[in-house]
């Protein structure tokens, strides 16, 4: 059939079995956005305040959901305005197609208005970048685009068209969306070798990254664990991959993590990391990481063996796989003496805040009591975020959505909106400080436009946390900007924008509020009030071991 290049860009989604769309129309993708408006009754568009927030959206969708998030911007500031939510996507391994429209052919590379290079502006933040000048070509492309953004280690995808080609016409096949084969390069050796330091190991320890949520391999990971009788402690990414009530669950490790994972990961003989990458925040000081163990690294990418750390044995592949068959070569373990020593640590170094007072702490665990653990869970960048992934528990993967590599302040809102809608039968609350929040907080008229009953939960100390807590620490108190003790009223600013808002100042308001945002089934702030000087803890300085790890009682001690 003979079809214009915007309607098949519209027949490529569908395709993809695409059926929501994040973006923000403009004079190049104009084409592509009338083709929308003609399929609006196949693929529903959500208009969002700032491209910025589309793109985090599109995140929060393909997080929530496991499939292609997909954005859409014009050319010039409109497609750089997607940046920030590509490069966040980028770092956390995020399958994502943006579509941006550019000028016409004849005037690309002429400074022409709102023309931009996106495709060379992206080069390094996506797993592959097009731009589309030929609408012979227009359909090949995009089916690329989103096996690639699924495919292996999954990552953002970027197709840039111009906009003669949007109008330009000729024959379009539909063409039906192959199953995708999973990696797997293990040969029978290599798992053979990773068995035998398994059973050798008399103190082996399970480190849990991100790549155990994207391969799906929660059931994989909770028999492997049962059989090598080991604990186990996640990365930010990996939160939920791994059920947070089992026993055998110490926490998160690294600058940030438990005494407990940190401690303990110090004195096992063996790390089995698990779809994780060995981040500068989980390792601390690469010369003294688990350095009385044995390491073995099983990862989809084989560009990240011995990037950041040694390893002794190496699995490629999906994770899922790769477990499926390791299992299959090993017999049940029993390390009794060490799960009496982790649990030891774990009782001795438990979490704990000055619970006499409302702070973010009990906010989480209120939150966690109430929804009964089953909400899910998206954060900005910050303090927050921290007590976020320490203090709610997570049962399940893809409940807890964060900018974990890029560290991203104002990503939590968009993604909230775009995992609500791919997820719309779960309670979405996303948690933010007072700083991220003004990153964006225009997105609360996105979720009231549409009416999509997230909850935003501000935590207010009028400050920007994290950034105070290294000054207060490292700086000698020099708190340069980082105050923000003006006359912002959220609230007013949420009633503003069409949602409603509530206020909670004391510990005991913060259940009754929490309640009443849930009955109400629209968009809701919770702005809760709490110190500035509130601390996370523990906390391992930048750059030093990880099992140097200290808590307000150990800084106490030592002043």
């Amino acid at each position: 059939m003979q079809l214009n290049g915007s309607e098949i860009v519209v027949e490529c989604l569908k395709e993809q079995n695409v059926d929501t769309v994040f973006g923000y129309p403009g004079g190049s993708i104009l084409n592509i956005y009338d083709a929308l408006y003609k399929h609006s009754d196949e693929i529903r568009h959500i208009l969002t305040s700032h491209e910025q927030g589309a793109a985090h959206a599109a995140d929060g969708y393909a997080r929530a959901t496991g499939k292609v998030g997909v954005c859409m911007a014009t050319s010039g500031p409109g497609a750089t305005n997607l940046v920030t939510g590509i490069a966040t996507a980028y770092m956390d391994s995020v399958p994502m197609v943006a579509i941006t429209a550019n000028v016409t052919l004849p005037m690309l590379g002429k400074d022409s208005f709102q023309e931009v290079d996106i495709a060379g502006v992206t080069m390094p933040i996506t797993k592959h970048g097009y731009i589309v000048k030929n609408v012979e070509e227009l359909a090949g492309t995009l089916r690329r685009a989103f096996t690639i953004a699924r495919s292996g280690r999954p990552g953002p995808v970027l197709v840039d068209i111009t906009k003669d080609v949007t109008a330009a016409v000729c024959e379009y096949t539909p063409m039906p969306v192959k199953a995708q084969e999973r990696t797997y390069r293990c040969t029978e050796q290599e798992l053979e070798d990773a068995a035998m330091h398994i059973m050798e190991a008399k103190k082996p320890y399970i480190y849990l990254g991100g790549g155990a949520v994207s391969s799906g391999a929660f059931d994989e990971v909770a028999e492997f664990a049962e059989l090598i009788d080991a604990p186990v402690c996640d990365t930010l990414m990996g939160k939920g991959a791994f059920d947070g009530r089992s026993g055998r669950y110490t926490g998160m490790i690294g600058m940030h993590g438990t005494k407990a994972s940190n401690l303990g990961v110090s004195r096992c003989d063996l790390l089995i990391a698990l779809g994780a990458r060995f981040s500068d925040r989980v390792i601390g000081n690469p010369k003294k990481f688990a350095r009385n163990a044995r390491i073995i690294h099983i990862d989809i990418d084989v560009a990240e063996i011995n990037k950041n750390i040694r390893v002794d044995a190496s699995l490629v592949g999906d994770l899922k796989l790769v477990l499926q068959n390791l299992n299959k070569k090993l017999t049940k373990q029993e390390h009794g003496e060490w799960m009496k020593e982790i649990a030891e640590l774990k009782a001795e170094y438990p979490l704990k805040y000055d619970d006499s007072r409302l702070s973010c702490p009990y906010v989480m665990e209120t939150i966690d009591r109430v929804t009964g653990g089953e909400a899910l869970i998206t954060t900005d960048v910050g303090q927050h975020q921290m007590w976020a992934a320490q203090y709610y528990c997570y049962t399940k993967p893809r409940t807890f959505l964060s900018s974990g590599g890029l560290g991203t302040m104002g990503y939590g809102l968009g993604a909230c909106i775009g995992a609500q809608l791919g997820q719309p039968d779960k309670l979405c609350i996303n948690i933010a400080g007072d700083g991220c929040f003004r990153m964006n907080m225009n997105e609360l008229a996105t979720a009231s436009r549409y009416n999509i009953p997230i909850i935003q939960v501000v935590i207010n100390n009028h400050v920007l946390g994290m950034v105070r807590q290294w000054q207060t620490l490292f700086y000698g108190k020099r708190y340069s900007q980082t105050v923000l003790n003006d006359s912002v009223d959220f609230c007013k600013v949420a009633e503003a924008l069409g949602c409603a808002a509530i206020r909670v100042t004391e510990k005991e308001e913060m259940a009754p509020a929490l309640e009443k945002a849930i009955a109400l089934k629209k968009p809701v702030l919770i702005e809760c009030m709490i110190p500035e000087d509130d601390k996370v803890f523990p906390m391992v300085p930048a750059g030093a071991p990880i099992d140097e790890v200290f808590d307000g009682d150990d800084l106490a001690a030592r002043s």
